[in-house]
Formats: structure tokens, sequence, C-alpha cells
């Protein structure tokens, strides 16, 4: 499932996918791959994720039924 919420915090906070993943020590293939629905990242990531961006876990990862 994409994640539409994680890459709509990111272009709010106008940051490319390689500006997120520097800041996360990850690549841009890998916040590319979360924004697509192709990987699921482990919660430390999430984490980080979430630091970065200002959002919580349940407003990014939470997936509504």
């Amino acid at each position: 499932m994409k994640n539409l919420k994680l890459k709509s915090a990111r272009a709010a906070l106008d940051l490319s996918q390689e500006e997120l993943a520097q800041k996360c020590g990850v690549s841009r293939q890998t916040i590319s791959a979360i924004e697509k629905g192709d990987y699921n990242p482990t919660i430390n990531l999430c984490i980080a994720i979430c630091r970065i961006l200002g959002k919580t876990l349940d407003e990014l990862f939470w997936e509504d039924q």
C-alpha cells in the first residue's frame, strides 16, 4: 500500500526524497520504496522519519481501515 501520508508530509516541508534520505541515513531508493509501499521500514527508521518530519507514527504509518 502506498504511503501517501509520508510523501505529503515530506513535500509539505519541501524536502526531496534525497534530502530526507540523507537526514535519516538511508538511500533515496529506500525512501522511494517506503512511499511506494514496496518496503516496510524498521521501527527505528519510522521514528527517525517522524522526528525529521515533525509527525507521529500514527500520522505517517497507521493504515486506515
